[in-house]
């Protein structure tokens, strides 16, 4: 039986300043939750699962150290400038 590990992954300081900065000036809330990391025990087969921001009742998706934000999955992505055009847009 195969065993899987999860381990916590702490959403970079400064992506999140930056996505709280653009919320703020919005005057939005967002909702940021933590993604993982899951190992697969005795594989070397691991999935990092993305954070999570919610803004407006849309779940966004985001790794650490990327400017790309995904939009309810990985089809369609926005970049971190255009941020504030988009919760407008909604």
């Amino acid at each position: 039986m195969l065993e899987i590990t999860t381990k916590p992954l702490h959403i970079d300081l400064e992506l999140k300043r930056k996505i709280k900065f653009v919320c703020e000036f919005c005057n939005v809330t967002p909702t940021i939750i933590d993604g993982s990391v899951r190992t697969l025990e005795t594989t070397n087969i691991n999935y990092i699962e993305p954070h999570r921001i919610e803004i407006k009742d849309v779940t966004l998706l985001a790794f650490n150290y990327s400017d790309d934000l995904y939009v309810e999955n990985f089809e369609k992505k926005i970049k971190l400038n255009d941020l504030e055009d988009f919760i407008k847009s909604l």
